[in-house]
Order: C-alpha cells, then sequence, then structure tokens
C-alpha cells in the first residue's frame, strides 16, 4: 500500500511538473512574433500634388470626381466625410514641397472615401518616374486613416528600376488647402529590390 501512495506521489510530482513546463513553453510560444528589421535597400522620398476639379478650375486640375453618392455631385466632395466620392487623378510628383518645381513624375490612380463615420479613404496609385535618376513605376495600394498625421500603405510592386519591389510607403498630408487642394509627403521604404541584368 506504502508502495502506490508513492508511486502517485512521485506521478503526480511529475505530471505537475510536465504541466508548468509545458504551460511556460506555450505562453512563450504565444507572445506576439517578432520580426527582424533591416534597413530599406532604397529609399526615396516624394510630393505628390493633388487640385482636384471644382467646376471653375478646368485649366490647373489634376484630378476629378467620378463617383457620387446619391445626395452629391461631381464638383463638390459629398458631405458626410465625403462617403462614396470616387477621385481619379493624374497628379505631378516633385522632389520638394513646391507645386511649381519641375515634376519628376505623376502620381496616378484612385481614391475612394469608404466611411461615414470618420475620414478616411482607399488609395491605389503607382508613381511614374521618368526622370535621371529613377525611370519605372512604383504601384501603391492600401487603407488610408486622413486624421492620422501618419499612415502606412503598402507597395506591392514596380516596373523599371523598381522591377517586383515591395516595400511601405509613410504618408504625411503637408498641405491642405478646403476642398480643392492637398500634397502629400511620402516617404517610400523599399525592402525588396531586384537588379535587372
Amino acid at each position: 500500500m506504502a508502495s502506490n501512495k508513492t508511486f502517485f506521489c512521485i506521478f503526480f510530482f511529475f505530471l505537475g511538473l510536465f504541466l508548468l513546463t509545458s504551460s511556460k513553453a506555450m505562453a512563450h510560444s504565444m507572445k506576439a512574433p517578432r520580426f527582424k528589421t533591416s534597413p530599406p535597400c532604397k529609399r526615396l522620398v516624394l510630393y505628390f500634388h493633388d487640385i482636384i476639379f471644382n467646376g471653375h478650375n478646368s485649366h490647373n486640375a489634376t484630378s476629378a470626381i467620378v463617383g457620387a453618392p446619391a445626395w452629391g455631385n461631381r464638383t463638390i466632395l459629398a458631405t458626410q466625410n465625403h462617403f462614396g466620392n470616387v477621385v481619379v487623378f493624374d497628379d505631378p510628383i516633385t522632389l520638394d514641397n513646391n507645386l511649381h518645381s519641375a515634376p519628376v513624375g505623376r502620381a496616378q490612380g484612385f481614391y475612394l472615401y469608404d466611411k461615414k463615420d470618420i475620414f478616411t479613404s482607399w488609395l491605389g496609385f503607382s508613381f511614374v518616374l521618368n526622370s535621371t535618376n529613377h525611370r519605372g513605376s512604383i504601384n501603391f495600394a492600401g487603407a488610408d486613416p486622413l486624421m492620422n498625421k501618419t499612415r502606412d500603405i503598402s507597395v506591392i510592386g514596380g516596373t523599371g528600376d523598381f522591377f517586383m519591389t515591395r516595400g511601405i510607403a509613410t504618408l504625411m498630408t503637408d498641405a491642405f488647402e478646403g476642398e480643392v487642394y492637398f500634397r502629400l509627403k511620402v516617404d517610400i521604404k523599399l525592402y525588396e529590390c531586384w537588379k535587372q541584368y
């Protein structure tokens, strides 16, 4: 009888020890994953300038409202945080924040306002660069919560000097003039760069 008691004591001791170590291992494995960060293989800081057509500025407008909700129209962004508006753009890209600087390319794509209760949009566009330093395109996509000081969107590919590139672009609103003009600073960090031979 004493040997049975000893056996059960040893059994429960090792069972408790096993459960304790496995729960610590499980807790360790459930921690948030850590990503090893490396410096970007290429970094660019560019600005793009958007001038929305408002019915009177066709001579210098670089974007147009192509979709509007039932309560809106195509020359004035809708109320309720512009929800439902779709804007197509062909904006100049510059190396500094001056609209009149020589452009190094064009930002071409669209943004749509996708929430009624919060001022936010979704972007899909390309930087088409054609300068002495860079030739090719960089493609971007992602949500843009406009009220945040900085927002990250994905770099999802490219062509030319940016062939199949991947990375992150941090957007910052650099200027906002009513419902007609805004300027974005785009800090592009590329982590996947390919060389063409």
